[in-house]
Parts: structure tokens; sequence; C-alpha cells
């Protein structure tokens, strides 16, 4: 007597909710992690309260900006600066998933590949988002305020971390390509630290000697940056946001197909 196998019933969910429900699913996953761990999240708060305190405490008396208050000029810079710096933490992550076996295990899984990427980039983002949230609390009491309404605050805050967003696929890229926990996390600083600090982050570029100024004046960071302070203190907006909005769309235009042709020679 012979029995038949029973037909296997695929999976009739549609593709684009299909990804969408993984990419969630994944979020979720990572965004659990930081509960379960707080000391992640603790640490990933201590840097950006640090450069706060000490720019504007020690750097802060011998920096005279115009018109302004150096604690107003500096925000900018540290909201740009704590979703860029942040942004290094999703190579490394999927670098630390590589080295433990995950990805492969949810490579054989039917699940979206891409859903794996978004999943880190989208939770990382959110992390960033509390982050910069926290540097505001920050600021505001050693006397930071925004000048330029509660609309402009918030757009300000989101265009800092659309930007460390972007620079998560970059970061991405990076981990994918190299595989290894400490070699990424050397690698994404050594990028990210002459870009933040060769910027309008924390000073006037128009300090900068000439050959510096022209490479910070094209900086992307600068770009950003001069876009939240404007935002911030209800300056000229134009070029700097929409130069900023397009810097970040070429960015995932670029990183996120690459991203995934990486992922799928994983």
């Amino acid at each position: 007597m012979t029995t038949e196998a029973a037909p296997v019933e695929l999976d009739k969910r549609n593709p684009r909710g299909h990804f969408v429900s993984d990419s969630l699913v994944l979020t979720k996953r990572n965004l659990l992690k930081y509960v379960r761990v707080p000391t992640l999240l603790v640490f990933s708060t201590v840097q950006p309260i640090m450069f706060v305190l000490l720019f504007v405490y020690v750097f802060g008396g011998a920096i005279s900006i115009p018109g302004v208050s150096y604690t107003n000029f500096l925000m900018a810079g540290i909201f740009v600066q704590t979703s860029i710096f942040g942004s290094t933490q999703t190579g490394v992550s999927l670098a630390e998933d590589m080295g433990k076996g995950l990805i492969d295990r949810f490579r054989s899984l039917p699940m979206s590949r891409a859903a794996v990427l978004v999943g880190r980039t989208v939770s990382d983002a959110g992390r960033n988002l509390f982050v910069v949230t926290l540097m505001t609390i920050v600021g505001y009491i050693i006397g930071f305020r925004f000048q330029a309404g509660f609309i402009n605050a918030i757009a300000a805050l989101l265009l800092s971390v659309s930007f460390g967003f972007a620079f998560s696929w970059i970061s991405a890229a990076i981990g994918l390509a190299i595989r290894d926990v400490e070699s990424t996390q050397a690698a994404s600083f050594v990028w990210v630290f002459p870009l933040t600090f060769a910027s309008s982050a924390f000073v006037p570029v128009e300090g900068f000697p000439s050959w510096l100024k022209t490479f910070a004046e094209w900086n992307p960071i600068t770009v950003a940056v001069d876009a939240t302070r404007a935002l911030i203190l209800g300056g000229e907006l134009n070029p700097d946001l929409w130069q900023s909005v397009a810097w970040v769309l070429v960015l995932l235009a670029i990183f996120v197909p690459l991203c995934v042709r990486l992922y799928k020679k994983v």
C-alpha cells in the first residue's frame, strides 16, 4: 500500500506585502535587542552627550558666532553627527550577524532578502531618532532653544535622522563587503570622522584653510548641518534643504541596490 505525499502549499502572499511584513518583523527584532540589552542604548547616548558638554563648556568660550549663541549653533551639528556616527552600527551589526551565522538562517527561510537590510537600517534610524530626541532634552537643559517654531523643529530632527538613514546604507555595504566586526568598525570611522569634523558641524567653515574650506563647502555633511541649522535658527533654507534631500536620494539610489547585490553574494 502506497501513500501519496500531501501537496505542498505555495506561499501565495502578495510579494510587496511579503516584503513589508518581513521588514516589520525584522525591525521589531532589532529594536527588541535594545530592550533586552539596554547597555547598547545607554552607550549609544553617552558619546553624543559628551560631545555636547565638551564643545559647549570646553570650546564654547573660545568660539564666537556673530548673532547666535554657540550652544544654538552647535546643536545642529550634534544632531547630524549623532545620526552619522550611529549609522556605523548598521555595518557592524550586519557583520556580527554574519559571523554568528544568523544571515545564513535568514537566507534559508521563505522571506524577502531585502527585508533583512531594510529591517536593520530602519531599526537603526529608530534608535537614532531616540538619541537625537534625548540630545534635544540635554540641549534644553544647557540653554539650547529652537528659534523657528515647532514644525521647523520636527523637520530639523527628521532631516538629521534621514541623513543618518542614508549613511546607514553606506555602512551596510561596508559590513557586507568586509564581513568582520572589528574591521568593519575600524573602516567605518576612517571615513566618518574626516567628513564630520571637516564640515560646519562644530565651527564655521570660513575659519578653515582655503583648501580645506573648499572641501568642507562640498561636504554633504556641511549641507545637511547648514539645512538643519537654518530650520533651528530660522535662517535661509535654500539651497541647503533641497541639496540635503538630493544627497539623501542619491545615496539611497546608489547604495540600496549595491547592498542588495552584496547580500546575495554573502
